[in-house]
């Protein structure tokens, strides 16, 4: 396989200013965002695309066709044109049958062109077959690596963040009452008690926008490492005592034993008849979604209750929920919908856009595109390389990094004379310490010689005192500004022995209490800090 190719192989003869982009509207139904915005089509011009965009693609998201003609988008009215004229197509959805055209748009796609869209291909293995065989490179933002260089173009997270938010819109519109609770004339109404299953990105936006709403909100999440930043935003974290290790590859979580998921479902079935709605958003990658509710716990959640189940589109969590659907199971709402990002569409349009220009800016612009198959990124982002499927990513081979070579054992006379040096180096500072203090010992006058012997105690002792303290209790900095708060303590301590009221005494007796004071507050600042961090 090349590691390197060039887009656009099978360009046309005629000469163009700039590379094309076709920006076609969704025909899934239901969607209504769009793979880019006017601001995002700015973007792109100014890194040398040329972008066409079907006429009304933006109308869903509130991006008239006047607003792309502004920015100097061309706005088309043929759809099959800007398929076949376009080197790189730009999709949400992944591609499926165009009701107007009556075709399937993988066969609108230009011989050898490029796509770039969610794919899901663990889903979808006939869909990149057919995509294989137009000869084409497909890059699937759901497959974006979630690594920290890879940040800004996970479409995945973007879209889960407005999803998780929507989802508590969608459960407080089918709920029968507000979620903060409210103590009126007429009596008190209680809060809403929410339960988030999954606390990835989808669930932690999911429990922020509850708490917002002043939901009691409790959380669950098989990886043990979420805790912090689940009651960071006022939740509540279930726990299962648990010594597995719950984290998969890529951040995400993965499938835990049977003693662990007998274990999960009673605490579930537990919390189903304590809670007024439930979210769940657990997925596992390339697989199914768990079943995470069962039928029992729908049947013991009280009337009125409601189930969102964020994972619809992929089977669902609750076992009776069917996709794009809203529907009644004794007096509990189940909440199917697959379309919560899109529901919020003006500004999941303009995040998805902004995660397509970083892309296609890793991949050098419209001047210098590439799809680099040696770039971590790229190739695993890459479904499809000009006609072959190359999911899952293939494993980098990386050279063996050339050894060393072996430096020559150095010369006996040279070992002589760095020992000998390095033995006068550490006896110079103590020689030339010890002549200066018996010079001044020598000459200073009897009073000096008192006031300098403090002096020293003072910060040998508050140095020693200090900075051999454990490290992990404090940070380099802190442990410097402990040193001398400790100086000045013992210092002061010398210095506390005369009359009560004497001058002396009262200052010796102030330095002390404030770096009592800067020892004690650094200590425990420096502990929250630790804590933060504490696993």
């Amino acid at each position: 396989m090349t590691a390197v190719i060039a887009s656009n192989p099978n360009a046309p003869s005629d000469p163009r200013p700039a590379m094309r982009l076709g920006i076609p509207k969704e025909v899934a139904a239901g969607e209504r965002r769009v793979a880019a915005t006017p601001d995002t089509v700015k973007k792109l011009q100014k890194s040398g695309f040329e972008v066409w965009v079907e006429s009304g693609a933006g109308v869903a998201a509130s991006f008239p066709d006047a607003a792309y003609a502004a920015v100097g988008g061309h706005v088309v009215q043929d759809v099959a044109a800007l398929w076949a004229e376009s080197d790189i197509v730009l999709k949400v959805r992944a591609p499926q049958w165009h009701p107007e055209l009556d075709q399937d748009e993988t066969d609108l796609l230009r011989p050898g062109g490029q796509l770039v869209s969610f794919i899901w291909p663990a889903q979808n293995p006939a869909l990149l077959e057919k995509l294989a065989a137009k000869g084409a490179t497909v890059m699937a933002m759901d497959a974006v690596p979630r690594i920290t260089r890879a940040q800004k173009l996970d479409a995945l997270s973007s879209m889960a963040n407005l999803a998780g938010y929507r989802a508590v819109i969608e459960a407080a519109h089918q709920f029968g009452r507000g979620f903060t609770g409210q103590i009126t004339a007429a009596g008190k109404i209680p809060p809403c008690k929410v339960l988030v299953i999954g606390a990835g990105v989808a669930g932690l936006a999911a429990i922020g926008a509850a708490r917002g709403l002043g939901a009691v909100v409790r959380a669950f999440d098989t990886r043990p490492v979420v805790k912090e930043q689940v009651q960071s935003l006022g939740a509540e974290f279930l726990e299962l005592h648990f010594e597995e290790d719950s984290e998969g590859s890529g951040g995400y979580a993965k499938i835990m034993s049977p003693a662990f998921i007998a274990a999960e479902m009673a605490l579930f079935a537990q919390q189903a008849a304590e809670v007024d709605v439930i979210i769940t958003t657990a997925l596992i990658p390339g697989k199914a979604a768990p079943r995470l509710v069962t039928q029992e716990m729908v049947e013991a959640m009280k009337p009125g209750s409601v189930i969102v189940d964020m994972a619809a589109e992929q089977g669902g969590n609750c076992e009776l929920t069917r996709p794009n659907e809203i529907y009644d199971h004794h007096g509990v709402k189940i909440v199917g919908l697959t379309d919560l990002a899109s529901r919020m569409a003006n500004q999941a349009s303009q995040l998805y856009g902004t995660n397509l220009v970083h892309l296609l800016n890793e991949l050098g612009g419209a001047t210098e595109h590439t799809v680099d198959m040696t770039d971590d990124v790229v190739r695993q982002t890459t479904v499809v390389l000009a006609g072959e499927v190359v999911w899952p990513a293939p494993p980098l081979e990386r050279p063996t990094p050339p050894q060393p070579p072996a430096k020559a054992a150095p010369a006996a006379v040279e070992t002589v004379k760095e020992t000998r040096f390095g033995m006068v180096k550490q006896l110079l500072w103590p020689v030339i310490i010890g002549a200066a203090l018996l010079g001044i010992g020598g000459y200073a006058p009897e009073s000096f010689i008192s006031h300098f012997t403090v002096f020293v105690m003072a910060i040998f002792l508050g140095w020693k005192v200090i900075w051999d303290v454990t490290p992990a209790l404090h940070t380099p900095l802190m442990s410097v500004t402990n040193a001398i708060s400790g100086i000045i303590i013992i210092g002061g301590m010398l210095q506390v022995s005369g009359p009560l009221t004497s001058t002396v005494t009262i200052l010796g007796a102030i330095a002390i209490f404030v770096s009592t004071l800067n020892i004690a507050g650094g200590f425990f600042v420096t502990q929250r800090m630790l804590n933060m961090f504490r696993k």
